[in-house]
């Protein structure tokens, strides 16, 4: 599944890289200054927007697309995650979004 992500990932013109972490693993509220677009690749992870509150559940092959300086953080689940994660220029992202798998 990571190299059909990673296809259709560079036909949107993105470079991807893959990252992986450990059953509940954990990321502090941070933010990045390029947009990002992120595919969980295998099992789960759910962001955090601490500003607004939400909570945003992402399992494989769910896609979540990040404006630069959007608070966030993220635990990971139970049985990890691997996803596979672009940087894009601000602007490319024009605001939060998440899909769902088959619906991107």
């Amino acid at each position: 599944m990571t190299e059909a992500i990673a296809l259709r990932l560079r036909e949107e013109g993105l470079a991807p890289s893959t990252w992986a972490n450990g059953p509940h693993d954990t990321y502090g509220a941070h933010e990045h200054r390029y947009d990002k677009i992120l595919v969980v690749a295998a099992g789960s992870i759910t962001f955090g927007l601490p500003v607004s509150g939400e909570q945003l559940a992402l399992a494989e092959g769910d896609r979540l697309e990040l404006p630069s300086g959007t608070v966030h953080d993220a635990v990971v689940g139970p049985d990890g995650v691997t996803c596979l994660e672009a940087h894009a220029p601000v602007g490319r992202v024009a605001r939060l979004t998440r899909r769902q798998a088959g619906s991107w």
